[in-house]
């Protein structure tokens, strides 16, 4: 599957928020503690990177000339990626606005905005994202951008506009076509709307067959293109699974059969518990009606036991958020109910690094602290193989690509 690619979608006559690449070819961290990918902790650790990219991990002396990162007061973990955001969904809080009840704003705005939303991101120690599902190619655009380092931004793979189920009054759209079509468009993924559900809504009723998702999924898959496939109810979920998909967005009471097919299969599970919870807190903000709450409650819930039994199962799982609006920042609570379903903080971890880095094709280079892997780097204060609160709420440093973008120490200046 080709990544990090650079199409020209969007002829944008605006100034951007513009990164620069101005950092020193060789750099070395001084690490005290440095989490690995099965999950130990090593002390006394001088990683050196070159360009964009790790080239040794040792205790041995940093080499002469190379400027020295001094980070031994903090534990280093790999960059973590967010396998369900929202990105160009952006609302800047204005009094008397809404999130959903915005004007309409050419896509060249909006993806000048939505580096607000990237940024928010980045500081949550989240340096790659898979984004599934946005308008106007925008998505594609904060990629590129950021590839280019024209943005500052995470790493993005980007669905462009997910596919979904045709109006009651339509005929059956061609699902083959119009998957080679997002494909053809720029999409590093395809996203499929399987059933209702958004925001306060949380009604399960499946909108695509079960031959519809596989003539999908056969289709990306002949375009060597991964599709993750949004359900919020049982019967779709397990649709989607046997259908082929490579994630599956959302769900709850998954049953005894989905979840050992999801085994065999090695289907990622992605249950985004905590938007709900975001949902809830943000009521005002949207302004959801009073009796759409406990809905939302009892699905959490639900989405929690049923993580609790995938987890127990064996069936992979990897964070995802589903940010959009204001809980950009919030990109990983996600980890917390993942705990609460059972996980020890490292596994917790893995759903967030090792899990999702293979989902996406990239586990040679990234979700991994070692030689070769992208310098995608999280310093954080405390031990998260302990403490998993550590990762959600004590980031301190990010770098991305060999590049500093948050630099929380005393005194420090970040350099974009």
């Amino acid at each position: 599957m080709r990544n990090f690619r650079s199409i020209p979608v969007l002829a944008l006559t605006v100034a951007v928020v513009f990164a620069t690449n101005a950092h020193a070819t060789t750099k070395v961290l001084r690490a005290g503690k440095v989490v690995t990918p099965e999950g130990r902790m090593l002390t006394n650790v001088v990683i050196v990177i070159d360009d964009d990219r790790i080239t040794s991990i040792s205790s041995a002396a940093p080499p002469q000339g190379a400027e020295v990162i001094d980070l031994r007061n903090l534990t280093l973990i790999p960059g973590l990626i967010d396998l369900h955001t929202h990105m160009t969904y952006f609302w800047d809080g204005k009094p008397g606005t809404r999130p959903l009840a915005q004007p309409r704003r050419p896509a060249g705005v909006t993806t000048v905005l939505a580096a607000e939303n990237a940024r928010r991101t980045l500081e949550t120690g989240v340096t790659t994202v898979r984004d599934l599902g946005a308008s106007g190619e925008v998505d594609f655009a904060m990629r590129d951008l950021i590839n280019m380092g024209k943005m500052v931004g995470p790493r993005m793979f980007v669905a462009g506009q997910g596919i979904a189920g045709p109006r009651p009054d339509a005929p059956n759209p061609d699902y083959r076509q119009i998957a080679e079509n997002r494909v053809a468009a720029g999409a590093d993924w395809v996203k499929v709307y399987g059933s209702r559900g958004s925001y306060q809504s949380v009604e399960t009723t499946q909108t695509v067959t079960f031959e519809q998702m596989k003539t999908i999924v056969e289709a990306a898959h002949a375009k060597s293109r991964p599709v993750a496939i949004h359900s919020y109810g049982s019967s779709g979920v397990s649709d989607a699974v046997r259908a082929g998909a490579d994630s599956i967005e959302h769900g709850i009471d998954l049953d005894d059969d989905t979840l050992a097919e999801m085994v065999k299969r090695g289907t990622v599970w992605v249950p985004t518990i905590d938007h709900n919870r975001y949902y809830v807190d943000a009521k005002d903000e949207f302004g959801f009606e009073a009796d759409t709450i406990p809905p939302l409650r009892d699905y959490i819930a639900k989405s929690l036991e049923s993580t609790r039994r995938a987890f127990k199962a064996g069936v992979k799982i990897g964070m995802g958020s589903d940010a959009v609006f204001s809980m950009f920042g919030q990109n990983t609570r996600e980890l917390g109910w993942f705990i609460k379903a059972g996980m020890t903080p490292a596994q917790a971890l893995a759903t967030a690094t090792t899990i999702p880095a293979t989902l996406l094709g990239h586990a040679n280079d990234l979700g991994a602290l070692a030689p070769g892997s992208f310098a995608d780097i999280v310093a954080v204060d405390g031990d998260p193989l302990t403490d998993i609160d550590v990762v959600i709420n004590r980031v301190v440093w990010v770098m991305k690509g060999g590049a500093v973008v948050v630099d929380k120490r005393r005194g420090a200046a970040v350099r974009r």
